[in-house]
């Protein structure tokens, strides 16, 4: 009698509801749809129709049988704001109402394929979640977690209890934050109060943001794997450190190349872009870019969840202005907290922006990174933005906002050597220097590092790279994996 083929694994994906980690883990999901393993990917309600809004996400997953998406509640009434401080109150709701609905789905099969009616035998969560693993206990299934931050901030998190048991922490004012913090092994030399998550800027060691990033990394090791996106010639040797604890590493980075690789042999233009952004893009901006002259002009970017005072907005904008650079800047509708926007733009400034400068609300990152008109990148220090500027080869001035882009640009200025870091600072005069600096004065410093970076990262993506390779062994490991058997 003939055997019967065995049943492709059917891989669950729930990311935390932000534009990055949606980002990172949607790319994801493609490369192992590519691969033939069936996903179902667990976005929120919120999230899932801004995607179908200003993606083609459902025609680009559509060849994919075993693809499908599956929505559950965030908790917040869609009008709800969730940048700023109020990204945080989404993990309140997340507890009260997302956390009871996802046990439900899972244990009464809601989950399972639609097309081929798969239990899940396998979760890829989030790493800043802990219940899968809990749930995942119970029903015998492997949970592997995905952080999309740098391993970098993953080990400083990992750190943050070390950091307190050795009395590094509370900062005790600002006299205090260019001291050096030496309980994060490999670290010692360069980290200062001033580079660690912004969530440890506190008084209180109780503070629940805190508390609550502490707590959840270093819930890691219990997951069977860890998965981050980054590249094993870029972070080695914070890589070695976080391996005495979670051993089972698949560096898989730089996803979005690592995809764009994989598609390389893709013949349908459907594929050739792999949009997940949850905002409209404003694609003029890129005809403008045509229009520059070679490695002119300046992104400006501040993510998706940063929000800015008018006056530092300003100031930041006179800076950017003097320096007489070309500049595109993708600023958001929502970037300006509360609002402190009464008033007129000065005249000076609209000019400048006339004759140098172009504003979208939302740019297609990736390719504007990658055109030759652009010479520099103004960054929050997102680590999927970070990425995207080392595999485009172009240098950084990092202005952080929170949680992990303040250990991610303490590295790319001090570790890297890929820009510059201007992360507690908001001034003019100096905003036009660091410009002037970027494009002028350490161009060929710069252009030497970012180069080199940009060929390692793009060789860990190729065939026989490190990246690469990793994802082949996840893919085989996820073949392998069984109900209640851990990878």
């Amino acid at each position: 009698m003939e055997e019967r083929p065995k049943a492709p694994p059917h891989v669950l994906i729930f990311p935390l509801p932000a534009q990055g980690h949606v980002n990172s883990m949607l790319k994801l999901a493609e490369l192992l749809s590519l691969a033939g393993i069936h996903v179902t990917f667990l976005n929120t309600d919120h999230n899932h129709d801004r995607l179908l809004r200003y993606t083609n996400v459902l025609d680009r997953f559509a060849r994919f049988p075993g693809f499908q998406f599956k929505t559950i509640p965030d908790g917040l009434p869609a009008d709800h704001p969730r940048t700023g401080d109020h990204f945080m109150e989404l993990f309140d709701t997340l507890n009260s109402v997302t956390i009871p609905i996802f046990r439900k789905m899972m244990f009464s099969g809601q989950l399972n394929s639609n097309s081929s009616r798969l239990p899940v035998s396998c979760i890829i969560a989030d790493g800043i979640f802990s219940f899968p693993m809990d749930v995942g206990d119970e029903l015998g299934i492997p949970v592997i977690h995905f952080r999309t931050i740098s391993a970098c901030s993953f080990w400083v998190y990992f750190r943050i209890l070390d950091i307190i048991e050795a009395g590094e922490l509370p900062i005790r004012g600002n006299e205090d934050m260019d001291r050096l913090i030496s309980s994060v092994p490999g670290m010692e030399t360069f980290l200062r109060c001033r580079d660690l998550p912004s969530f440890c800027r506190v008084s209180n060691l109780a503070d629940p943001n805190l508390q609550l990033f502490m707590n959840k990394t270093r819930q890691s090791p219990r997951a069977s794997a860890l998965i981050l996106n980054t590249f094993e010639e870029l972070e080695e040797p914070v890589l070695s450190h976080i391996r005495t604890h979670c051993p089972q590493i698949y560096t898989i980075g730089p996803v979005h190349a690592l995809l764009k690789f994989k598609l390389g042999s893709e013949t349908t233009m459907l594929h050739s872009q792999s949009s997940t952004s949850l905002f409209e893009v404003d694609r003029s901006c890129m005809t403008w870019l045509d229009a520059q002259p070679f490695k002119s002009v300046i992104y400006v970017s501040f993510g998706s969840i940063t929000t800015m005072t008018k006056d530092a907005l300003m100031e930041f904008w006179h800076g950017l202005v003097n320096s007489k650079k070309r500049f595109l800047w993708a600023i958001r509708p929502d970037l300006v907290d509360g609002k402190g926007g009464n008033g007129h733009t000065p005249a000076e400034l609209v000019e400048g922006t006339k004759e140098r400068g172009y504003m979208v609300g939302w740019a297609p990152q990736e390719e504007v990174l990658a055109h030759p008109a652009v010479g520099g990148f103004v960054t929050h220090s997102g680590w999927n933005s970070t990425l995207e500027s080392i595999v485009a080869g172009v240098p950084m001035i990092c202005l952080p906002y929170f949680a992990d882009q303040q250990v991610n640009s303490r590295f790319v200025s001090e570790v890297w050597k890929l820009g510059m870091d201007m992360k507690d600072v908001c001034d003019r005069v100096i905003v036009e220097k660091m410009m002037n600096d970027l494009m002028v004065e350490k161009e060929k410093e710069f252009l030497k590092s970012t180069v080199e970076m940009s060929r390692l990262a793009r060789e860990s993506v190729s065939e026989g790279g490190s990246s690469y390779s990793n994802l082949d062994r996840l893919i085989q490991d996820i073949r392998l994996m069984n109900v209640g058997a851990k990878c």
